[in-house]
Order: C-alpha cells, then sequence, then structure tokens
C-alpha cells in the first residue's frame, strides 16, 4: 500500500517553510524559502506578494525533492499564514494593486489613535482585540484611500482583500476560492467574535465594502483542490487553514482550557487556550480565536512580544556585533550576568500589555565596563523578561495558575535562553521533539480535514518532550532582576512623551 504523506505549509513574516510528514507524523522534509522585507520609509514594512507565491511553490518543490516523493502523493495540505499582514488584488487578473503591507509596520499608527478614542470600547468588545495598527483593517483602509482609484474600484466588486492565507488559497485554486478561516479573520479587526462573522458596524466605519473580504470556513474541514496547473502539477486536498500563532497551539497539542505555548520567532507570541469561553482581558492582552472546528470556535488569550529574533537579527546586521544567531548562547554563557545592562528592544513600539505604539528601543545601565558579551547577554535577556510580563497578566486575567510552558521556533535551541526563560518565569519551560510547530500544526489541521485523525485525543498522543528546563534561580534575584527590567520599560516609553 502506497504510503501517506501531509504537507504543512507555514508561511511566514521573513519567508515560507514546507513540512513534510508521513503517515506516523515524523518529518520527512523541511525546506524554508525566505522572501525580501520592503522597508519603503521609516517604520513602513512590506512584502511583494508575486515573491512570496513564487517562494511558497520553490519551497514545496524542494521538500518533494528532499523527501524524494511526487507531489501526487500527497495526502492533504494544511496552510498557517503571517497573521495580520494584508494585500488588496483585482479579482479578474490576480495583480495586487499594492505590495502586502505587513503585521509589523506603523503607517497606520495616527489612523490608531484616532479611532481608539472614538471607537476603541466597541472594537475591543466586539472584536477582542485592542485598535492597534498591527491589525490588517486599517492597512485595508490604507490602501483603499491611497491607490489611485482604489475605492471605485473595490466598491464596484473589481477588488478583493485578504490575509496571506487568502492570497495563497486563491493562487492554488485558480481563483476559485477566497477564503479564510476563524483565527485568521479574528486577527483583522472586522471580526465579531460573538457572531462568527464580519461586523457590518467596523466595516461602516471604516468604509470597506464587505463584498471585498474572503468567506470564512472552520480551520479543518476540505475546502477544495489545488489546480495542477497552478500548484506544481498536482491536484491536492487543502483541508486545513489557520494563522500562524494558533497553528503552533494547535500543534503543540495544547487543546485543554489553561495550556499554554510561546513561540519564538521574529517576535514571540504567547497563546493560552481558555476553550469556548471568552475571556475579555482589562489588562492589556488581546481576546482571540484559537481555531474553529466544525464551526464551533474556541478561544484563547494571546500576548504578543513584537521584537524578540528580530533584535538578535538586529545584533548581526545592524551592530555586526555577531556572525550568526547560534554564537548568542555561548557569548551570553562568557559572562555572569548583564552587568546592570538592560535592553528594552522596541524597535516598533511595545505590544502586549503595554500598546505603546510609540515607545523606542534603549540600551540602558551602560559603563566603561560593558562589553559586547552584556549587550549579547541583555538582549536574550530581553526576549525572557517580555514573555514573563505576558504570562503574569495571563495568569491574573485568567484566574489559572499555569504551572508549565511549552515553547517552539528557532529560539527554542538556544540553552542560555531557555534556562534563563524557566528561571525568570519560576516554573518548567518544556521544549518538544519537532519544535517546528506552527507548520505542524497546519499539517495535524488538513490530516483531521480528510479523515486521518478521528479526534484530538490522537494528535494529543503525538506530542514528545525532548527537554524540560526547572528554574534554577531563587526568588530575591528573580524579583531584583524583573523590577529593573520594568525600570528600564518605563524609560523607554518616556521616549515618546514630547
Amino acid at each position: 500500500m502506497a504510503k501517506k504523506y501531509f504537507l504543512g505549509l507555514d508561511q511566514g513574516t521573513t519567508g515560507t517553510t514546507a513540512l513534510i510528514l508521513d503517515e506516523n507524523w515524523d518529518i520527512i522534509s523541511q525546506v524554508n524559502c525566505e522572501h525580501k522585507q520592503h522597508y519603503p520609509k521609516p517604520g513602513w514594512v512590506e512584502h511583494d506578494p508575486m515573491e512570496i507565491w513564487e517562494k511558497t511553490k520553490e519551497a514545496v518543490g524542494k521538500a518533494l525533492q528532499e523527501a524524494k516523493i511526487s507531489i501526487h502523493d500527497l495526502k492533504a495540505v494544511g496552510i498557517d499564514n503571517q497573521g495580520e499582514t494584508v494585500l488588496v488584488w483585482d479579482k479578474n487578473t490576480g495583480v495586487p494593486v499594492y505590495n502586502a503591507i505587513v503585521w509589523q509596520d506603523r503607517r497606520t499608527s495616527e489612523m490608531a489613535d484616532k479611532l481608539k478614542e472614538e471607537w476603541g470600547d466597541v472594537i475591543k468588545s466586539k472584536t477582542g482585540l485592542v485598535v492597534d495598527s498591527y491589525f490588517s483593517a486599517l492597512k485595508i483602509k490604507w490602501i483603499l484611500e491611497n491607490v489611485e482609484n482604489a475605492k471605485a474600484r473595490a466598491e464596484k466588486g473589481e477588488l478583493i482583500a485578504g490575509t496571506i492565507d487568502s492570497w495563497l488559497i486563491w493562487n492554488m485554486t485558480r481563483g476559485k476560492l477566497h477564503m479564510t478561516d476563524y483565527s485568521t479573520a479574528s486577527r483583522t479587526m472586522l471580526l465579531n467574535i460573538h457572531e462568527g462573522k464580519w461586523d457590518q458596524d467596523i466595516l461602516n466605519k471604516l468604509e470597506i465594502p464587505e463584498k471585498m473580504l474572503a468567506t470564512i470556513y472552520s480551520s479543518s474541514m476540505l475546502y477544495g483542490y489545488t489546480e495542477p496547473e497552478c500548484f506544481l502539477g498536482g491536484r491536492i486536498p487543502i483541508a486545513g487553514n489557520i494563522v500562524d500563532q494558533q497553528s503552533a497551539l494547535f500543534g503543540q497539542a495544547c487543546f485543554k482550557p489553561g495550556t499554554v505555548k510561546t513561540t519564538y520567532g521574529t517576535g514571540c507570541f504567547m497563546l493560552m487556550n481558555t476553550g469556548y469561553k471568552i475571556v475579555d482581558s482589562p489588562n492589556g492582552l488581546l481576546t482571540t480565536v484559537a481555531w474553529g472546528l466544525e464551526d464551533k470556535m474556541s478561544f484563547a488569550l494571546d500576548g504578543g512580544v513584537y521584537i524578540t529574533g528580530a533584535a538578535i537579527q538586529w545584533l548581526r546586521d545592524g551592530l555586526g556585533i555577531i556572525g550568526s544567531a547560534k554564537e548568542t548562547e555561548a557569548i551570553a554563557w562568557s559572562v555572569e550576568d548583564t552587568g546592570d545592562v538592560y535592553f528594552v528592544p522596541a524597535f516598533t513600539g511595545l505590544a502586549a500589555p503595554y500598546w505603546d505604539q510609540y515607545a523606542r528601543g534603549m540600551i540602558i545601565g551602560i559603563t566603561g565596563g560593558t562589553t559586547k558579551a552584556h549587550i549579547v547577554r541583555a538582549t536574550l535577556e530581553s526576549i525572557a523578561f517580555q514573555v514573563n510580563e505576558n504570562l503574569k497578566v495571563m495568569r491574573q486575567d485568567s484566574g489559572i495558575d499555569i504551572k508549565v510552558m511549552r515553547v517552539d521556533g528557532g529560539a527554542v535551541q538556544n540553552a542560555f535562553l531557555m534556562q534563563f526563560q524557566a528561571d525568570i518565569l519560576g516554573i518548567p519551560v518544556d521544549v518538544p521533539v519537532i519544535a517546528e510547530t506552527t507548520a505542524l500544526g497546519a499539517a495535524y489541521l488538513a490530516g483531521l480535514g480528510v479523515g486521518e485523525f478521528s479526534s484530538l485525543d490522537e494528535i494529543e498522543a503525538k506530542w514528545k518532550l525532548a527537554k524540560r528546563y526547572e528554574p534554577k534561580m531563587d526568588e530575591s534575584r528573580r524579583q531584583y532582576l524583573c523590577e529593573r527590567w520594568e525600570k528600564a520599560v518605563e524609560r523607554a516609553r518616556a521616549w515618546a512623551e514630547k
């Protein structure tokens, strides 16, 4: 009997990862193809949607080659996407009217301030989100207002808008499917999470025609098939679709309320499953959809940190003090502490729990004795401090005592960071055998969508622990470091004050 293979496609901020798994859910191949970041003005971040589509096909082609299988051997494909990044394209020609505007982009900050003043409470109660330029809605509005004729063409029904999942699926199916799922829709600031549909009041307020938007589906079901002439010659079931952080939550088998995962990537994202219950966070976390299964939504509390891995990248590319991210572990261990140096990497403001889009990055505590090693260590520690702040609020707002944190993403290979993270949290940190849980979650959803799994329990049984980091730091030291960090954050926030 022919073996079965499943494809998880993780379309992320810096590139696309194609992950092929066999029927035992072991990794057969994994390929990442990077795409360019475009910075047309300070605070603006864009991607070329055509390049993303080409890189996605390239990643899949190379993964198939590496796995020594044909595209016809794939039983299903599941897709996860980078979230709030959005674009508008011509529904007849498939040509984008403008580049995709990335989640990190801050061009709509002033627009967000104004909307927050007028409608902040209404939007939070309907969508679970804090009004911020991070989300897709204001990016769509900006394109409609700033690209010639875009608004008129959208009203005529010539243009459609979508997050990156919608763009990929539209291209894979040659325009037959314009869709998204509940979890991705919940990142747009346009989904009413109580009703599970686009909110007409918010659409009217922002002057976005509803007919531009994708149809919302469950995160796991058979949506349709790839068109062979568009997708490497294969007619493959598309059966899973979810936003990236929720995909990692699914890939980490965090199916029970109170289970938590943190993904370390360009930014750092912590999600806690709250089950079918919508938990409001008065202290700066977002209420979001975890996934929709059989048209029933599960929810999560979401703490997002904008800049974590990107700060390491900056040490390499901006300052030139490291050659690669791998070096940071040994460099950090080479000094006893940071020499009281703290780095707040607020390059694009601070996300949860502060939501301060005007804060800016700062290194403080530098003396004549400060070395490169102190700055590298302070950069790694800044990641752990930011994650800790979100966990504290999560405990407070949910009333749930979180006893362990599951982690994934590139930085989990850094033993210094993982140990310091456990020390600062005061709870164990668990690294799974498959750390590529974002693409894995998408593949699991595709498997579920084509009947490969009959329940979530079957998926949960696949989760395996690679390493547990136990906290070793004493409470007084932990408290001292956290207090110093909070003071550094206050200084970074004060920069914005006129």
